[in-house]
């Protein structure tokens, strides 16, 4: 653990000697910034180990929503590997801990201004305490930076400067600059300026009065230099909800063209009073980052500042709708009034270009919709989690998709708008459902169905029946489903929305289907199939009933014409280029090639399907494809591998809260365990099993039932 005053340079030293042992660590190096002295809200382990777990390899659907479940699986994921981790900016021990690797081969670097004497005394970290830089050092260090701008100046005049910076590298830097920039003016005169300047602020986390007054004294002192304009964007860029940003946000915020903006943040830059990290991205420390905000609050008229918060939020949403509507078009939100576009924004060439937009500035998407639901801006609120919901339903930032959703949802019922309230409780079901909070998603998805038919919007009661009908039909929860189809195809009748109605249809035969109503299944398949070639549908669409049918002949043991089936749908799944489609392709084909025992092809097309499933982020598919694995390695008496991938099944299942597909696979599981001699586990899984199907009472349901008790 690195610890040491604000501005002496933790960091630095963290990452330097990452960089130096970069070799010693193979398997790769994790970073993270966990923000623990910033003016928002700190970084959580939860949401730091989510970034880790993305990078070891874990898709969406395998990270868990609990603390202590995602510790345990990044510790199971770094077991035998050698990786570099380094947290920056720790405050508490709490944020810490969750970090650790549980086994030896990992090293751990901490940078803090606290002792966080917790780690040491329990967790056997070992204290190294950054000490102010001694005075030749720190002497120089600014004769470095100033060498080619200035003739030699007098030692006495550089060691008196040092010791007003308090041999603080971030100040000492600053003022090397502000020298640099003058070559002409003896040191003497700059060292004047710096005596006379008064502290301009009080908020520093450092534990030394002395070197908090040094230090605002020295941001001070280089601020005041600044050209008005350059001063200007220096404060507006403070008012920015994180400490890094880019070129269209810091426009947004000082109300700046972006080329000239672009030219004045180099200028800033080169001041060290802001770090370039990339192309068009700058970062603050953040001591001046608190600085600039507090120059903004201090020098600009009141209205100022939450004018360029909200002009900054409106930035960030039309990009994001801009971001959406290129990479997910059929996903995009409505548009948004006009005085959101006001502030300008970005527009993209390609998907590609959009998704690397979004997926750069996530967290900055997240830390604006909190700043301005604390600061009131309820209007602009509720919109961050309905413009990024397409965003957010592919790429799957579970934790930040449900906040964002929870913040909307409050904004929205504070401004007793049922428009907002509908728009923001349909993207809250829909990552409750997500994250495997399925009870929560039917709660909202039936709270958007009540608004949609008090105010009469019959298109959207449509969408949220066909909600609900599609998460009871993956629970099993047949009745309820047929309910919401039934209600979903009687208003599409009415709205004479024939493709509507069909789709419904298409969910009833999938009812039926799942019910064990085999001939009824493939009579709607049929009518599916007609309906949708009467309205000229989608190409897509079209694969829905021959897979059906497949899915039928196949259970009623008729495999050539299960066969025949699949093969209409793979020409349909193939010429629309569809990989969602291609893999509900594949699983039926593993299951076709199970029931006519040829199971090495079985258990190849299942790993087709599972490797299909990482690009997808699909967790109930990448559970049945796992589920295909172990049945088809328990046809080929492998059954203690097949124990393996039908636990990883009944894990998924569990995590997703779906019940009847849980008891399913844990009765697979305990012939798998009976074949390993695991008869007391076998016992446990099906006891396990029975108490799941409790309360459901359809034909297959009975089946099950009845297998399980033979």
């Amino acid at each position: 653990m690195i610890a040491g005053t604000a501005g002496v340079g933790k960091s630095a030293v963290a990452v330097q000697f990452a960089h130096r042992v970069a070799e010693r660590f193979p398997d790769g190096q994790l970073f993270v910034n966990l923000r623990g002295y910033d003016s928002g809200p700190a970084l959580a382990p939860q949401a730091a180990l989510e970034r880790f777990l993305r990078a070891l390899g874990a898709t969406a659907g395998e990270i868990p929503q609990g603390l202590e479940e995602r510790a345990e699986l990044y510790r199971s994921l770094l077991a035998g590997r050698r990786v570099l981790i380094v947290a920056d900016n720790a405050a508490t021990v709490g944020q810490v801990r969750p970090l650790l690797p549980g086994g030896a081969g990992c090293v751990v670097l901490v940078t803090s201004r606290g002792r966080l004497s917790g780690l040491s005394a329990r967790d056997g970290a070992r204290r190294l305490t950054l000490g102010l830089l001694p005075l030749p050092d720190a002497v120089a260090l600014v004769e470095q930076a100033v060498s080619e701008y200035r003739d030699h100046d007098p030692a006495a005049d550089v060691s008196e400067l040092v010791t007003l910076c308090a041999r603080l590298p971030l100040a000492l830097r600053i003022a090397a600059e502000r020298a640099a920039a003058r070559p002409l003016m003896p040191l003497r005169e700059l060292i004047g300026d710096l005596r006379s300047e008064s502290s301009l602020w009080t908020a520093l986390s450092t534990e030394d009065a002395t070197e908090a007054d040094t230090v605002r004294a020295v941001f001070a002192w280089s601020y005041r230099a600044l050209p008005p304009a350059a001063a200007r964007v220096f404060r507006m860029v403070g008012v920015h909800p994180s400490a890094e940003f880019g070129i269209g946000a810091a426009a947004a915020l000082a109300s700046v063209e972006p080329d000239r903006v672009r030219g004045i943040l180099d200028l800033l830059a080169g001041a060290h009073l802001l770090e370039q990290t990339g192309p068009g991205r700058y970062q603050f420390h953040d001591l001046l980052r608190a600085y600039a905000a507090g120059q903004a609050r201090q020098d600009e008229e009141p209205e100022e500042w939450p004018a360029a918060l909200r002009r900054c939020a409106w930035w960030y949403l039309a990009t994001a709708q801009a971001a959406v509507h290129t990479a997910l078009p059929s996903l995009a939100s409505p548009p948004l009034p006009e005085q959101f576009r006001s502030a300008g924004f970005l527009t993209f060439a390609d998907s590609d270009e959009a998704t690397t937009w979004y997926r750069t500035e996530q967290q900055n998407l997240m830390a604006v919709a909190q700043t301005v639901s604390a600061a009131g801006l309820r209007d602009i609120a509720w919109r961050f989690p309905v413009v990024l919901h397409g965003m957010h339903a592919v790429h799957l930032p579970l934790d930040d998709w449900l906040a964002m959703a929870a913040i909307g949802a409050e904004a929205a019922e504070a401004l007793n708008d049922d428009a907002a309230r509908v728009a923001v409780l349909t993207t809250l079901a829909d990552a409750c459902s997500a994250a495997g909070e399925v009870d929560q998603a039917v709660t909202h998805h039936t709270a958007a169905l009540q608004v949609w038919e008090r105010i009469g919007d019959r298109a959207g009661t449509v969408r949220s029946a066909t909600s609900l009908g599609l998460i009871f039909l993956v629970r099993h929860d047949l009745d309820r489903a047929d309910a919401a189809f039934r209600q979903a195809m009687t208003v599409c009748q009415a709205l004479g929305d024939e493709l509507g109605a069909t789709a419904a249809l298409s969910g009833l035969a999938h009812v039926a289907f799942e019910g064990g109503h085999l001939e009824q299944a493939m009579d709607l398949a049929d009518r599916v199939e007609a309906a949708y070639r009467r309205a000229a549908a989608d190409r897509r669409l079209l694969a829905t009933p021959p897979l059906l049918r497949a899915r039928v002949h196949r259970e009623s043991g008729r495999l050539p014409q299960a066969a025949a089936e699949l093969d209409a749908a793979r020409q349909i799944a193939d010429s629309v280029n569809l990989p969602l489609l291609q893999q509900a392709v594949l699983l039926e084909q593993g299951a076709l090639e199970h029931a006519s025992q040829q199971y090495d092809q079985a258990l190849g097309t299942f790993w087709q399907a599972l490797a299909l499933g990482r690009t997808l982020r699909e967790p109930a598919r990448d559970a049945q494809a796992h589920t295909g694995v172990g049945l088809a390695m328990l046809a080929e008496n492998r059954a203690a591998e097949a124990v393996e991938f039908l636990r990883l099944a009944v894990a998924a299942y569990r995590r997703l809260n779906h019940p009847w597909r849980c008891a399913q696979a844990l009765a697979y599981l305990a012939d798998a365990l009976d074949d390993v001699g695991q008869a007391q586990d076998a016992s446990s899984a099906r006891e396990q099993a029975a108490e799941l199907l409790r309360g459901f009472s359809d034909p297959k349901s009975e089946t099950l039932r009845t297998r399980l008790r033979s």
